[in-house]
């Protein structure tokens, strides 16, 4: 298959990206700084120029995803937004965006995270943003039914990338990027539609 991968310079990205190429996967890497395929989700005239630049996946594989973090009384409007515009509403507006150049009966997978059912302080905004897009998943499956699959990898922290954040969860145990990967193989390939994985 041929799989456009968005976010893919980042710790899940990479993840995802590593465990599609060893299925035997076409693999289109974009992300902001790409040579060949930058994207911004937070502007849709960056994402029409990539999905004009690809032309045809058969899947679309989303794993962007910062939002800020801090005292929930700190988390203003513009903060709020910040994250809403970048991991909620940039990866709706991808799917919809992208039913174009995938053709009936390809997927998307998109990203969330352990914050949605198991929240520490400082995450209010990714709890949040991340219980959303679970929802609008499960939803949009019933949307699309017939057409295109979709689903939803929310993983815990990476062994891989456990230094940078212990401090923000303590105690949270890591998952392998290896079994990180397979939950977007699984995606891709499954023919599961409407789930949540959590590896």
């Amino acid at each position: 298959m041929r799989i456009l991968v968005v976010g893919a310079s980042g710790d899940i990205g990479r993840a995802a990206v590593a465990a599609l190429r060893g299925r035997g996967h076409e693999v289109v890497a974009a992300h902001r700084t790409a040579p060949d395929h930058p994207v911004d989700l937070g502007d849709r005239g960056s994402v029409a120029r990539l999905l004009t630049s690809v032309g045809r996946a058969d899947a679309v594989v989303s794993a962007v995803g910062g939002t800020p973090f801090g005292p929930w009384e700190s988390m203003d409007r513009e903060k709020w937004m910040a994250g809403l515009e970048g991991k909620l509403l940039g990866q709706i507006m991808l799917v919809q965006q992208a039913r174009e150049i995938v053709p009936v009966g390809g997927s998307f997978t998109l990203v969330s995270g352990v914050l949605s059912d198991q929240p520490v302080r400082g995450g209010s905004v990714s709890s949040a943003i991340n219980a959303a897009i679970e929802a609008w998943v499960r939803s949009t499956a019933l949307e699309l039914w017939g057409e295109h699959r979709i689903n939803v990898v929310s993983p815990t922290v990476l062994a891989g990338s456990r230094e940078r954040y212990d401090a923000a969860f303590p105690g949270f145990p890591s998952v392998d990027d290896h079994a990180v990967g397979q939950a977007f193989v699984r995606s891709v390939e499954s023919g599961e539609t409407g789930l949540v994985y959590r590896p």
